[in-house]
């Protein structure tokens, strides 16, 4: 995965608590193991008027103008702002990969989903716990006229407003490194790819049956 790198971006707000995995990415588009081509389809049901299938074509389909994601002043959205428990239901993958598909970085809410939580940090994405009346403000702040931009400053560990104000976020060392190097579970094994061909060829030596042919 792309290694993380400070920006400043335009924040989307859903103003809904337990959003599930389901409504980020419907589980009739499951069926590709793929990272990527799922943008099109996040919050299918809410973006657009019709039922989606895989594959097809969202140029033309008819879109929900309440829906956020509709409004041209968020089309290009890297922050995305949510209310508790964001993430829930089943733990699919598909919804990070949806979300980072589609050009999300930051997901800001109360609380997450764990096991959505931590799929989001091996897929590139930085969730970020804050608490009620900082995110209570950030709604505010978001649906106003002119669309909320915030600078991300993931080694400080800041959120910058337009207007000077800083916000601080908690996130753990490792998870932190794995994001700023780009190293998801694939990456961090490939890291000890000397240790295990050394492994490989000892037990060989040791148990060369194990290795027989079939």
């Amino acid at each position: 995965m792309d290694a993380f790198e400070n920006f400043t971006g335009v924040v989307a707000a859903i103003d809904r608590a337990n959003i599930d995995t389901d409504a980020i990415i419907p589980k009739q588009f499951l069926k590709s193991i793929k990272r990527t081509g799922f943008g099109p389809y996040l919050f299918d049901e809410w973006r657009y008027l019709d039922h989606g299938e895989p594959d097809m074509d969202c140029t033309n389909r008819p879109r929900n103008p309440t829906f956020v994601l509709n409004d041209p002043r968020y089309a290009e959205a890297q922050i995305l702002l949510a209310r508790e428990n964001f993430g829930c239901g089943s733990s699919r993958e598909h919804a990070p990969w949806a979300l980072a598909d589609f050009g999300f970085r930051v997901i800001l809410a109360p609380s997450f989903a764990d096991i959505f939580f931590n799929n989001c940090f091996k897929n590139g994405l930085l969730p970020i716990v804050l608490d009620r009346a900082t995110i209570d403000d950030l709604f505010a702040r978001a649906q106003g006229e002119t669309p909320l931009s915030i600078a991300v400053d993931l080694p400080a560990q800041t959120l910058t407003l337009s207007d000077g104000r800083k916000i601080t976020f908690q996130i753990d060392s490792g998870s932190k490194q794995h994001l700023l190097e780009g190293l998801d579970d694939i990456a961090l094994t490939l890291r000890e790819s000397d240790a295990i061909r050394a492994y490989e060829a000892r037990r060989k030596r040791e148990a060369p049956w194990l290795f027989l042919a079939a």
